[in-house]
């Protein structure tokens, strides 16, 4: 008679001792436990992460322990479905022998395959920005190709905004001619001009100066004389 309680306990030993650090026992009765299994890192230290809980049956391992996935580190769902999917491959293969360690054995191989994948998504998506980046730059370099539609469709806009300008100009000069006022305009609006000047004149009374300097004495002026004129002609004065 198989006593299975001895060989669950040999297992929980030998598994203690294979993951110290990632190995936790939850209870006892039923026996339940998780171990935290860790992909290789990848290039750029990238890594993908679960946690696994297993439970005892009460036959096990002629019975398939209870399992799940009670954590997941860079894993998508699609991924999660696959590691279930091959924790009941695994389990169904190894029916009748202890396999907790082949169990992990088989997701700590499947999650270095998924950082493998992770590295190659990502080398493709670095390498389809790029090919973005340069069909904008040649975007920007050759532009659009002129086709006679486009060209007449360009050159219409065009011409209406030009006309569209003018009709903005001529308005605005229009107006402004509108609001200038004329001389006499100005003196109709505001009848204080017409006596401006003398009502300066007359409040500065006295206090206007002349600067004399600015004129010369007439005796000081060099005037010629017309008989030394060289052009002088009595006679042509007679004639007129």
């Amino acid at each position: 008679m198989t006593d299975y309680g001895e060989e669950q306990r040999n297992e929980l030993e030998a598994l203690e001792s294979i993951y110290p650090d990632s190995f936790t026992v939850l209870s006892e009765n039923p026996t339940s436990f998780t171990i935290t299994v860790t992909s290789e890192a990848g290039e750029n230290d990238e890594t993908v992460q679960t946690t696994l809980k297993f439970t005892y049956t009460e036959k096990y391992p002629d019975e398939i322990p209870l399992y799940e996935l009670l954590s997941q580190e860079n894993l998508e769902n699609n991924d999660v479905t696959k590691i279930l999917k091959l924790l009941q491959e695994q389990a169904e293969e190894n029916l009748g022998m202890v396999m907790i360690f082949t169990l992990v054995s088989a997701v700590q191989e499947k999650l270095n395959e998924m950082v493998d994948q992770i590295k190659t998504r990502i080398e493709e998506e670095k390498r389809q920005k790029e090919i973005e980046a340069e069909e904008a730059e040649k975007q920007c370099f050759h532009g659009t190709p002129v086709t006679i539609e486009n060209f007449l469709s360009w050159k219409a806009t065009f011409d209406a905004e030009i006309l569209e300008n003018k009709r903005k100009k001529m308005k605005e000069e229009e107006q402004s001619g509108k609001n200038k006022l004329t001389g006499k305009q100005l003196f109709e609006r505001d009848h204080n001009l017409d006596t401006s000047d003398i009502q300066f004149l007359e409040e500065a009374g006295n206090s206007v100066e002349v600067d004399e300097s600015l004129f010369q004495e007439m005796e000081d002026l060099e005037l010629e004389d017309e008989e030394d004129d060289p052009d002088y002609n009595p006679v042509n004065l007679d004639s007129d």
